[in-house]
């Protein structure tokens, strides 16, 4: 495929910060109208690869091209199809949300009557309208999100980067971000969404890359992430009294994982076509069930099979 094919294109990205490597060998792509996810544990690199992509870093080896430009040698050009909303709040904290909003759209190069109607549009679908004279100071931390998200797109970039978009916010305010990322992707920008928030990465995004210690060690959908994960259904039965030793055995496809005090026990299931065998077979066998629940792997659980369950910093 040739490189205008993808809005942006990062190609064997290196970063290091003195002899701690930050990125290793970091390449990713990403086309018009899709949504990325970048996940990783804390301290993986997530921060630095949208940092390089900004071109706020400069990398110590690779490129990264924007809209078929080297962002290296176009930094200027770049940067106006950039739209990089950091995880840290970007906003002048004294101004009004209106007079922030008009600062960005002017560093992007809009003369002041575009900026001050692309500025009243953004802050309309922030649904920060009624506050447009305001002061950033007197906003809670979720109308400053919001705030920081338009002002990331009041220029309409080509390319959106996001860095922990919704962290600390309220749930509508959530809600509100994905519901404009989304729209942004669907109008038209490439989009790279950090987040630890694994149900945002489910809801969003087209294409997952996973980072560990500097390097990308998994690509793919959310499914192809969850099948590299290697995990299988879980079945918990909580029983009335004891359930007779072995009642299991001999079924296809299930093995015992645990037993508690209480009576409850889980089960790993080779799928979920399985579940009415489990619970024929258990109530063939005596045993008065309670309650149970099933459990599907999902992307937490690839995500922690995949980098390990030692916290990272």
């Amino acid at each position: 495929m040739s490189v205008a094919e993808f809005a942006l294109e990062a190609t064997a990205i290196r970063k290091r910060y003195g002899t701690r490597v930050a990125l290793e060998d970091v390449s990713l792509r990403v086309r018009t109208g899709e949504v990325v996810g970048l996940l990783g544990p804390n301290g993986a690199g997530k921060t630095t690869t949208l940092s390089v992509a900004a071109t706020i870093l400069k990398p110590d080896a690779g490129k990264v091209r924007i809209a078929g430009l080297d962002a290296d040698a176009n930094r200027a050009e770049v940067r106006r199809k950039l739209g990089f909303v950091p995880q840290s709040i970007a906003l002048y904290p004294a101004l009004s949300a209106s007079s922030n909003i008009e600062l960005f759209a002017r560093i992007h190069g809009m003369s002041r009557r575009e900026a001050r109607r692309r500025g009243a549009e953004a802050l309309e679908l922030a649904r920060l309208s009624d506050r447009a004279c305001d002061p950033v100071w007197t906003f809670s931390g979720g109308m400053q999100r919001r705030l920081n998200l338009a002002c990331g797109l009041v220029h309409r970039p080509e390319v959106l980067l996001l860095d922990e978009a919704t962290i600390g916010v309220d749930p509508q305010s959530r809600e509100e971000i994905l519901m404009r990322v989304r729209a942004a992707a669907r109008a038209g920008a490439a989009v790279i969404y950090s987040t630890h928030y694994m149900d945002e990465v489910e809801r969003l995004c087209d294409l997952v890359f996973l980072i560990d210690r500097g390097r990308v060690i998994a690509q793919g959908t959310v499914a192809e992430l969850i099948a590299l994960g290697g995990g299988r259904p879980r079945m918990e039965l909580t029983f009335n009294g004891d359930a007779p030793a072995g009642w299991h055995l001999g079924l296809a496809g299930v093995s015992e994982l645990s037993v508690n005090a209480a009576g409850k026990r889980a089960y790993e299931i080779d799928g979920l076509a399985r579940v009415n065998e489990v619970l024929e077979r258990a109530r063939g066998a005596g045993c008065a069930i309670a309650e149970f629940a099933v459990h599907s792997p999902n992307l937490a659980d690839a995500f922690i099979a995949l980098t390990g369950r030692a916290l990272r910093e």
